[in-house]
């Protein structure tokens, strides 16, 4: 059956071409590789799409489809007669359903028009289905290539130096947008072919981790090398293209001239701030500076804060997002592994008052958040190790199988093999994504998203002792956090001995902390204590724990002694 479209009556719109997509070569034949995606090579006119896209077919044993011709074939006619008859707007939409149905079809390196990607919905659906490639040439080698060439359209209204030029500055920034970017000058096409299978060959695909929520969604991107490509990966999500990155100090050197330019490259304009590092900047004072700074600029309510930095960054300017102008959009670069796998994903975001952590807050979801595990090899392994206990906590929570995971590759995170800290940052998101999807707001009066506070109460009250000045990590006190809720659930006769022998030696064969006394510092537990009664977590007057019935099987509740927190503190090396 002809799946020809016939006009429909006039309109204000220009009416569709009538394609007929029966004619449209879905099913070509080929002997070599038959699994996998589809390759499509995107750039303007010159770029040598059609004559590298069929060397490079030929030695991927793949086939090779020009997206021109099949429009042709499904139009009856020409290009140019498709242009002059139905204007380039019809010719847009007539393109973007061949190249979808090219696409259903197995996979094949698809040579396109040079203004097909600049649609959208093209766009998403290469992202989707296919690998992009960008041939990216300079403008004097695409003018020598097109000289002489009278089919183009778009090189009959005007000189073609003018129409290139033009066309450059409008498509560039979109280009910019495909996965893979292979630079092209004079060298002869083998040598171009070569270069796009080496790019091929070394790029890895980040994994994409839906976060689904009741009012939002949004993707956990989690790979390497993801600051580079920041640009492709945010232009799509981003609501105006306008950002203001928010660093600090020690991060700003290493990432931001990074992020920058790949965000410039697709044409997004930045400015930056700087924090300095450390918890103490989650503050009113750094909070108020930067919101001045921000609303001094003139920033509008489609401008996205970005969030460059660990889990100190991202709460700050999480909340400093979630309240300026009523809210701003808002992307997670974290940089640290605790804050790839905790303080990123969720939407929580706040600052710290002298009455303790975290007291001044919003939810507010992020548009993204690129975990680049590239960044983690600048990490000393004691920020390692304060990331790793959040990954432990969530296997112990409610995912048996992800601390029997922990047990067998936990050594390997932490000598950061990268294969092992890629598969660790997508098994605790994945956890935490269900967790939060479940309990946005942790609204839940028991379990639900309060079931992530195992080891907190004991954790924030370490650190609080402390000043939070960084002399324990907010990673540190949780694993310390971690044996005592077990060792809690013990004496409560909750939980099995058994299960808090395998958590206590898990920690200590890693040499994480694990007990009080393994501090420098003294505590004492009434100290201790008074920190954990103005814990935000308490309610009704009640200090709220988590506790465990076993690995896996964690609760939230109210009904806890204060005589037995007393005597797991003081077994545990705090003082009397």
């Amino acid at each position: 059956m002809s799946s020809r479209i016939s006009p429909p009556s006039p309109t204000t719109d220009p009416p569709p071409i009538p394609l007929d997509l029966e004619r449209i070569v879905r099913n070509p034949s080929s002997t070599g590789m038959t699994s996998g995606r589809s390759i499509v090579l995107v750039g303007l006119m010159g770029a040598g799409k059609t004559t590298v896209g069929r060397h490079l077919a030929a030695r991927l044993g793949l086939p090779f489809v020009d997206a021109d011709i099949e429009i042709e074939r499904a139009a009856g006619c020409s290009i140019a007669d498709v242009f002059q008859l139905y204007g380039e707007s019809a010719f847009r939409d007539g393109e973007r359903r061949v190249i979808r149905r090219l696409l259903e079809g197995p996979p094949m390196v698809l040579a396109t028009g040079g203004g097909a990607f600049m649609d959208s919905q093209t766009r998403a659906l290469v992202r989707r289905q296919a690998v992009s490639v960008w041939l990216r040439c300079p403008l004097p080698v695409l003018l020598r290539r097109v000289a002489g060439r009278t089919h183009r359209p778009l090189l009959n209204t005007a000189s073609p130096r003018d129409v290139l030029d033009r066309l450059m500055t409008i498509r560039h920034p979109v280009y910019a947008e495909a996965e893979i970017i292979v630079d092209c000058g004079d060298n002869n096409v083998e040598h171009t072919t070569t270069r796009v299978m080496e790019a091929l060959a070394l790029s890895r695909r980040p994994l994409r981790l839906p976060v689904s929520l009741a009012r939002t969604s949004y993707d956990v991107v989690i790979g390497t090398d993801l600051i580079s490509r920041a640009g492709g990966l945010l232009a799509p999500v981003l609501p105006q293209k306008n950002a203001i990155i928010i660093t600090d100090s020690t991060v700003a050197p290493l990432y931001l001239q990074k992020l920058e330019d790949s965000l410039r490259e697709t044409g997004v304009r930045t400015r930056s701030l700087r924090v300095t590092p450390g918890e103490q900047s989650k503050c009113l004072t750094v909070y108020q500076h930067l919101t001045d700074a921000i609303l001094e600029q003139g920033v509008e309510r489609r401008t996205t804060i970005i969030a460059l930095g660990g889990g100190v960054v991202g709460d700050l300017a999480g909340f400093v997002a979630a309240t300026t102008l009523r809210g701003l959009p808002f992307v997670q670069i974290p940089t640290t592994l605790l804050s790839q796998v905790d303080s990123s994903v969720g939407g929580k975001t706040g600052i710290n008052t002298r009455w303790g952590k975290n007291l001044l807050g919003a939810f507010h979801q992020p548009l993204c958040v690129l975990a680049d595990v590239t960044t983690l090899s600048t990490l000393p392994r004691r920020e390692l190790v304060a990331g790793y206990a959040e990954i432990v906590k969530s296997g112990l929570i409610g995912d048996p199988a992800l601390f029997n995971w922990c047990e067998k590759y936990g050594a390997a995170v932490l000598d950061q093999e990268p294969e092992a800290l890629a598969e660790a940052v997508r098994q605790a998101c994945a956890f935490k994504a269900r967790v939060v999807a479940a309990d946005e707001r942790e609204e839940q009066k028991s379990n639900g998203r309060a079931l992530l506070n195992l080891g907190h109460t004991f954790g924030h009250a370490l650190e609080a002792e402390l000043g939070y000045d960084g002399r324990l990590l907010h990673g540190e006190a949780v694993s310390i956090g971690l044996n005592l809720a077990f060792a809690l659930s013990v004496r409560l006769g909750l939980c099995p001995e058994q299960d808090q022998l395998r958590v206590t030696q898990h920690l200590e064969s890693l040499n994480m902390p694990a007990h009080i006394r393994d501090l420098p510092q003294t505590f004492a537990v009434e100290d201790l204590m008074a920190h954990m009664q103005r814990d935000k977590k308490m309610q009704d007057g009640r200090l709220s724990f988590v506790l465990a019935h076993g690995i896996g099987r964690a609760f939230t509740t109210q009904d806890v002694p204060a005589d037995a927190v007393r005597e797991v503190l003081v077994c545990d090396g705090a003082q009397g």
